[in-house]
């Protein structure tokens, strides 16, 4: 079904369940923190910060770990794991933002176990050469789960009960994520699950490739580099565009209400589930890397100048931020191919190449807010919008040095193939034939 390995339905069902409960705070957190508990906008971008860093670390093991104890494990793992801890950050991390960083930064802990465990079961249960279109699958349930009804839903619940009671709803939406993972989703093939196959000796140091793959692989380590470049808008607009837009930064106005923005965010996210699919079969189909250098990369600096800039040309037109979003959704979408590019790479040690596309996705939460919150003090708004837009020029740049083997689009040295035998293989026939 355009890619979509069936066996998996009910694990990407799971994830995008469980990633709704998770991205409930997405859109109104930061504005929450600033407006309601007296945060200032610093303060709520390192509550933000903190929760990235962690995740990098997180997000950093978990390749490793699930490769090695069981990707299924550790999505359960996550789940019991995010319900605890956000239940003490809404309980005792809203008192001061020492305690927002402490509880909110020990939750980042918990939906990498969910999340990049099951990129793991993914690339266990899919043939190479069709793994980019999986993947787009993947981030099409995330996008429908973090993005749409994330976003959408407290767009709702926030006029009834509140941020605060929409927070408290959270974890029942993770609850049935865990809960589906549990019952619904399978394991990997017996012949691709390494957990069952590994000692002691063995298991410690494949966990310990997953720092050593960096240094063996450059090419894994300039892969980090654009996994982290590509998605740091993704990360950092949720923090700074609340503030932005809604004229809680002292160089902006406020041009739009909460509930537009998050509607906004809401729509862009929708866009992306369609996207996701399609940029996946066009990756497969087509080629991983030029996708993304061009129409990655190249969109994303777009839409970041379009959503600074917008306001100030157009005012509080709501049609003109949604163009931008459009150019958002469509070109970070572009970026699927990223989950097949790192085992491609180092396809003989898939968990240690995993955990390090894990750590990059990590880092981006981390570095998105991060760049924010650094230059807003320096350089204001529209300053931190042109860091952005160079960030996405320099991972341009970086992808030319990148060289995955692609079946049917490149050999095994990641050199393209002639138009001849990549037209063929696209025709799902072989040169001779």
């Amino acid at each position: 079904m355009l890619g979509m390995p069936k066996r998996l339905l009910f694990g990407y069902l799971a994830l995008a369940v469980f990633m709704a409960g998770d991205g409930f705070d997405l859109t109104f957190l930061s504005r929450y923190l600033v407006v309601e508990h007296g945060f200032t906008g610093t303060q709520a971008g390192m509550v933000f910060t903190v929760y990235g860093f962690v995740v990098a670390v997180s997000a950093w093991t978990t390749g490793v770990l699930a490769e090695t104890f069981g990707a299924k494990r550790l999505m359960l793992l996550g789940g019991v794991l995010w319900i605890g801890l956000h239940l003490l950050f809404v309980t005792a991390g809203l008192a001061s933002p020492g305690a927002a960083m402490l509880t909110y930064g020990l939750r980042g802990v918990a939906y990498p176990l969910f999340m990049y465990s099951f990129v793991v079961l993914i690339a266990q249960s899919v043939e190479p050469g069709r793994l980019a279109s999986a993947m787009g699958w993947f981030w099409a349930a995330f996008s429908i789960g973090l993005g749409s009804l994330g976003a959408f839903i407290p767009t709702l619940t926030i006029p009834l009960v509140g941020e605060l009671g929409t927070l408290w709803l959270a974890p029942a939406l993770v609850g049935i994520g865990t809960l589906m993972c549990l019952f619904l989703v399978p394991g990997p093939p017996p012949e691709q699950d390494l957990s069952r196959r590994l000692t002691g000796s063995a298991r410690a140091r494949e966990l310990l490739r997953g720092v050593t793959i960096l240094a063996e692989r450059p090419q894994i380590s300039l892969a980090v580099v654009i996994r982290i470049l590509c998605n740091i808008t993704l990360y950092g607009f949720p923090m700074m565009m609340p503030l932005y837009l809604t004229g809680q930064l002292d160089d902006s106005r406020p041009w739009f209400s909460q509930a537009e923005w998050m509607s906004l965010w809401a729509i862009m996210n929708t866009i992306t589930i369609v996207a996701n699919v399609v940029w996946g079969r066009l990756g497969d189909r087509y080629g991983w890397m030029r996708q993304m250098r061009w129409f990655g990369f190249g969109g994303m600096a777009v839409s970041a100048l379009a959503f600074g800039y917008a306001p100030h040309l157009f005012g509080g037109s709501f049609l003109a931020m949604l163009v931008a979003a459009v150019i958002f959704a469509c070109s970070v979408t572009a970026f699927v191919p990223m989950g097949a590019i790192f085992p491609a790479l180092a396809p003989e040690h898939r968990g240690a190449a995993i955990s390090a596309h894990n750590l990059a996705s990590g880092l981006t939460t981390f570095i998105g807010p991060g760049i924010a919150t650094l230059f807003l003090p320096l350089i204001g708004s529209l300053g931190v919008i042109w860091v952005y837009a160079c960030l996405f020029l320099l991972g341009t740049a970086v992808t030319f040095f990148i060289r995955p083997p692609q079946p049917g689009i490149t050999d095994d040295a990641g050199r393209p193939l002639p138009a001849r035998e990549r037209a063929a293989a696209r025709r799902g026939t072989s040169v001779l034939a």
